[in-house]
This record gives C-alpha cells, structure tokens and sequence, in this order.
C-alpha cells in the first residue's frame, strides 16, 4: 500500500531529526466534532469554493486571539488564510520577488525554507546569527556591501521566535532595530512564527511584525504545531496592501480560498475553546519531553559539547567540541539507535559542521532520554577516533 503520511519509522533507531508532533496528541476527536459541527451549521456553503481571503469566522477568531498573545491584533484587511507557512512563502515569494533578486536569510535557518526560496530561484545572502539571533550589526553592513555592488535587498526570512533550528527567541531590542532595518531599506522581513503558541516557560514576546511601521513586515504562521500538520491550514498577517495585492493573485482568483473546508473546520474548533484546551496539553506534554531531553543530554553528553535549552518550540541545538563533523558522526550515531539533522543543512554554505539539531516533539520522555544516552555513546566513541570524523 502506498504510504498516506511523512513520517517514515526506521526499527530500532529514535529519530530526532524529524520536526513532527506525536501521533498520539493530534486533537482527532476535537476535529470529529468540528467537522460535524460545520456542515450542520454551514450546509452545502461549506463545499463550495471559499471567499479568496478566507473564511470571516476564522479570520475573526485569529484576530481576537492576537489581541491575546501578541503586541496588537491585525484588522480583519491585515488577515489572509494560506495553506500553511510555507505556501504562504511561496505565494509572497512569487508575487513580490522576481528570480535574481536578492533574498537575505539568517543564519542558520529553516531549511527547507532555503529549499522554496531556491524554487524561484533567488539570489540568497546569508546573515549570521548569535546566541541572542539575527545579527543586526552584521545585516547593517551586509546591507551597505550590497549597496556598494549596486544590489538592494527584496526579502529577509528569518525565524524570531523558538527558532528552527537553534531554539533562540531574539531579543526585543534585536526586534525594534530589525523591524527599522526593513523600513529604513525598503525590504520586506517575511516573519516565520509558526511557534508562537508553543511557549512555555513564558508569553512569547511581541511579533516583529507587532511593532514594525506598516508595510515592513509579512508574519506567516501555521496551525500545523498548535493543531495538527494535516489540516495543511495557516495565515499572514501584513499590510492591508499587500493582502489585496495576495488575494488579487491567479491562484487566488482561479481556485477561491484555500482550503475553505478544513478553515471552517478549524474556525469551529476554536469557536468551542478545544483550540486553546488543545494548545495547553501540548504545551504541557512538550515542556516534559524539552526538560527531558535537556536533562539527559546534560547527563549522557561528553565534556566540550553544548546545547539550547529553548522556551518553545520543538528543537534543541548542540554543539559538538570543535573540529567534529556531525555529518560524518551520523552513520555511527545510526548504529547506536539514535539519529538527527547535521547542523550543516541549516546554513547556505554547509558551515558550522560540528552542530546538529535534535527534535523532542515525536518522543515521550523515556525515549528522548534513551535517545541522548544512545547519542553521548556516539559521540564519545566519535571523540575517540579522531581525526576520522573530523
């Protein structure tokens, strides 16, 4: 039979590279009800090609709830359903960049991110990031060294918030001078902030998007981690501009909404609270897998390795002592039972090779805990026999 999901199970390794929820905490019965519920309410209305900007009651749910969790909601104008964060990056990649233009990225970042962007193709600089995210210095002269060669920034994606894949939350004095960085030089800073919901130590801070002068900002966001990945269902947040622009698109006009159906659906589960029940047993369940993949990896990690330990999202990043490949170490990690993403396939030029991401949303706790001690063996056994992995 032909596979019905991504997710691929390998015996007997634990895989932390992929970025996927458990099975186990996906809302079925919630969306059962939804489903139910919306045909009863909206009939035949529910199957019929969808209003291009998506469906009103959904649009006002997310409205209200960033007036809850983030500096200030968008007006209903502001507000485009898209189906998932990255269509809504190929949309804005399509309709507001032309190929050569050039694209910065921070880095490291999403990569396959980097993989849409490349689809157009574009001309992609990266910009380097630290422990406190994007690099706003280093944008400032990236920016200048382009003006100098007669070249001008279109976009900047970057991922401020529970960052894929280091798991930083960038600073808000990093967030004001960013947002004006994009004003001042005419570019638009596309917002991955699929995240935001998944916070857990405390609020997520204000979007970029929030705080920054209109016009300036795109905010992509997803209910793929705060629901379920199948309802392939997101929205942007931007200038109410750009969204007429959006909604003016072939695609758009060709085929109506995206995904009318499951965004009545969803708009319906918010409507009775299981949203926000749903968002509170994750957040729950991941904050235990984050602690204990943190604990073990504390335990199990050999002296010189480093690792995040971040307030949401799914990743945590290590850092293996300097001079060990994490690409090369792959195959014996594999051997050991564990695996994960070299950090390499994070940055536009394959650098920082000793680092590698790990992922503890597919996991329970006892597993991730067996997966860092399966990965300190490894790592040990890497270290010593050097120089073969480095």
């Amino acid at each position: 039979m032909l596979p019905i999901v991504q997710l691929v199970h390998r015996p007997g390794i634990l895989d932390l590279g992929w970025g996927h929820p458990d099975p186990t905490a996906l809302p079925v019965a919630a969306i059962r009800r939804a489903t139910d519920a919306t045909l009863m309410r909206y009939g035949a209305d529910a199957l019929a090609y969808g209003a291009e900007r998506g469906p009103g009651p959904l649009i006002e749910w997310i409205c209200a709830r960033l007036a809850h969790i983030d500096a200030r909601p968008p007006d209903p104008a502001e507000v485009l359903i898209t189906s998932g964060a990255s269509q809504a990056l190929d949309l804005l990649c399509t309709l507001i960049t032309t190929p050569g233009d050039t694209v910065l990225v921070e880095s490291p970042t999403y990569h396959l991110a980097v993989r849409i962007l490349r689809d157009h193709p574009l001309h992609l600089v990266a910009v380097p990031s630290d422990a406190d995210g994007i690099d706003v210095e280093a944008l400032t002269i990236i920016l200048r060294q382009l003006a100098k060669r007669g070249r001008k920034a279109r976009m900047l994606y970057c991922v401020p918030t529970y960052h894929n894949p280091t798991g930083v939350c960038l600073s808000m004095e990093r967030r004001r001078a960013l947002a004006m960085i994009a004003a001042e030089h005419g570019f638009v800073l596309v917002e991955d902030d699929v995240y935001r919901e998944l916070s857990y130590d405390a609020p997520a801070p204000p979007s970029v998007w929030s705080i920054a002068p209109p016009g300036a900002v795109v905010r992509i966001a997803s209910f793929s981690k705060s629901l379920a990945p199948g309802l392939r269902l997101g929205y942007l947040t931007a200038d109410a501009s750009l969204t007429r622009q959006l909604i003016g698109s072939g695609l758009l006009d060709s085929g109506g909404g995206v995904n009318p159906f499951t965004a009545l659906t969803v708009a319906e589960v918010c409507a009775t609270g299981d949203f926000e029940a749903t968002v509170t047993q994750l957040c729950a369940m991941y904050r235990e897998r984050r602690d204990a993949l943190a604990q073990s990896l504390c335990t199990y990690l050999p002296p010189g390795c480093r690792f995040t330990v971040p307030g949401g999202g799914f990743f945590q990043w290590v850092e293996l002592p300097e001079g060990v490949d994490a690409a090369t170490l792959l195959p014996h990690a594999e051997q050991a039972g564990v695996s994960y993403l070299p950090g390499s396939r994070f940055y536009l030029n394959g650098a920082r090779s000793n680092t590698l991401r790990l992922s503890f949303s597919l996991y329970p706790p006892h597993q991730l805990a067996e997966a860092a001690r399966r990965l300190g063996e490894a790592v040990a056994v890497g270290l010593d026999a050097a120089p073969s992995i480095i």
